[in-house]
């Protein structure tokens, strides 16, 4: 079953982990996949996903709570994908939506 990212926050640092999750159903064919987002200063190459043996990709990133983030995933440097099951979604001015994380 699918779900949206995962968030664990630390008891001994003011962070949230939060994993992100691409399902294989998103990026079947797949070479490369990275998030890119307000955490990385929208970044192409900053944070890469490892594929899962599920065919899934996945990445941890510490982000900072009470702060909402817009990302999206870019797979093969050519295709934007939004995360299917993030917390909502705003327009962006490119004529698509970002994806919102709230931690």
């Amino acid at each position: 079953m699918l779900k949206g990212p995962t968030k664990r926050y630390l008891k001994h640092r003011p962070v949230c982990k939060v994993t992100f999750k691409l399902p294989k159903k998103a990026a079947p064919r797949a070479k490369k996949v990275t998030i890119v987002g307000e955490f990385n200063n929208w970044n192409r190459e900053a944070t890469p996903l490892k594929r899962l043996k599920n065919g899934d990709w996945s990445v941890t990133l510490e982000l900072q709570p009470g702060r909402q983030y817009r990302y999206r995933y870019l797979i093969d440097d050519s295709l934007w994908e939004n995360d299917w099951f993030a917390d909502r979604y705003v327009p962006n001015p490119y004529g698509g939506d970002d994806s919102i994380i709230e931690v």
